[in-house]
């Protein structure tokens, strides 16, 4: 296996760097270039947020327990894909393979206790003050998340972005770092 190609991935299409900026992303053992990445232009961005309004719109009415099943697929999906995920994160990261498979499997667990949690987004009834007055707490999916990921960990901070967002029933605009933007990208294939 190879560095997979790097891409955006807006409205379920990927897009490659053609016509847009990019820079190389460097493998920190040897100093080669693994690939170009392509940076998001301001349109790209209000497309995102388009889709991924559009998204949340769907999303939001999806029961908790369907939630849960799809972010568990995902975090299955991972699992079967850890050797793949996890060499991308070495050869982007230099991470030893051992400790990118470790990082990749407990990014799939941390996904799947999302998908758990999410299941459990319990409402509560708080006492009040004033006799006769209940208090209800209500969770629901408020909107659109956007989350920054860092380098060191790319694998296990995109998870908790993604696993926790989507399990409250959100939707999410993901930006990874651009040393380590392949483990996040691959981790989204799996979604």
């Amino acid at each position: 296996m190879t560095y997979p190609a790097l891409s955006l991935l807006i409205d379920g299409k990927f897009i490659g760097v053609e016509g847009r900026n990019s820079e190389p992303v460097i493998n920190p053992a040897n100093g080669h270039t693994l690939a170009d990445l392509p940076h998001a232009s301001s349109v790209d961005l209000d497309e995102a947020l388009a889709a991924a309004a559009r998204g949340f719109a769907v999303w939001r009415s999806v029961t908790a327990v369907d939630r849960a099943k799809v972010i568990k697929r995902a975090a299955d999906t991972i699992r079967e894909r850890i050797e793949t995920i996890a060499l991308a994160m070495t050869l982007e990261q230099g991470k030893p393979l051992a400790e990118s498979r470790g990082e990749v499997a407990y990014a799939a667990d941390v996904i799947e206790w999302y998908a758990e949690e999410g299941r459990r987004a319990y409402g509560r009834i708080v006492p009040s003050r004033v006799p006769g007055v209940r208090l209800m707490v209500e969770q629901e999916p408020v909107g659109v998340a956007v989350a920054f990921t860092p380098w060191n960990f790319p694998a296990l901070t995109p998870a908790r972005k993604m696993g926790g967002a989507l399990a409250a029933g959100c939707a999410l605009v993901l930006k990874p770092a651009e040393e380590t933007p392949a483990t996040a990208l691959e981790l989204a294939r799996a979604f």
